[in-house]
């Protein structure tokens, strides 16, 4: 397989399973040093191990996304184990409430806006400027896509993806100038550990595209994996439906 990330770090958030832990074994496997952040250590330790084993180079550094101070706190710490610098940031982690709007707790609503808009927000913050300067640089967001229609029982999650989508301009914008890539993959319905407990309804939802069939994180990471990539180097903030074709229909 090309090394063609050798010599870069990339941190990948939420890395610890699902879509986030086959970008961080597909990055690897391509040369890339990966920080993988998480909140379970244990986790962490079995997804270091995992790429270590198979040739890699891997750390897991643990982090709260909904506490601004844990975020900053992974920044630098990817920054030190990674050999000073990181190249390639995977904003992947991210929570997914489902339910009526009017059922929706203010902690709900707090914590869901932290985790999947505010992180990303300050990682970029405290990572982009350093890419800008040296030049070079890769940003990859994962939202999905009830971020760009409606969905009864997805207006918070979906909201929060939009508000993710609508960053990865700016950041575009804002940071392309200086060699550094902003991008989005938005992902359909993907068979992942948090998504098992939807049972039926992930199928159903999957039944609305044209492919028909869930996605598997193996797929959703290629896309990640791709916008990466120098291949992708006249690509700046896009955001790449990765969804069986549902947003064709």
């Amino acid at each position: 397989m090309t090394q063609d990330f050798a010599g870069r770090t990339a941190l990948v958030t939420g890395g610890t399973s699902g879509i986030g832990r086959e970008v961080a074994r597909q990055l690897a496997a391509r040369g890339a040093h990966v920080v993988i952040s998480g909140r379970d250590a244990v986790r962490g330790a079995a997804a270091v191990e995992e790429i270590r084993a198979a040739g890699g180079t891997a750390d897991f550094v643990r982090a709260e996304l909904d506490d601004l101070a844990s975020v900053r706190s992974l920044a630098k710490e990817a920054i030190a184990v990674g050999g000073g610098h990181v190249d390639v940031l995977v904003n992947n982690a991210g929570v997914f409430p489902f339910g009526a709007t009017a059922e929706v707790a203010d902690g709900v609503f707090d914590s869901t806006f932290a985790v999947n808009v505010r992180a990303p927000f300050y990682l970029v913050a405290e990572l982009a400027p350093a890419m800008a300067e040296r030049g070079h640089g890769s940003i990859v967001n994962v939202t999905t896509m009830v971020a760009t229609f409606g969905m009864a029982g997805m207006a918070l999650y979906g909201s929060t993806k939009a508000a993710l989508g609508l960053l990865t301009k700016s950041w575009a914008a804002e940071y392309g100038p200086s060699g550094v890539r902003v991008n989005a993959v938005s992902p359909g319905p993907t068979r992942t550990e948090g998504t098992e407990a939807m049972g039926d309804s992930l199928g159903e939802l999957a039944t609305q595209g044209p492919l028909n069939r869930v996605g598997t994180v193996a797929e959703v990471a290629a896309g990640v994996v791709f916008l990466a990539s120098d291949a992708a180097a006249m690509i700046h903030g896009t955001s790449l439906p990765i969804d069986g074709g549902r947003l064709a229909v």
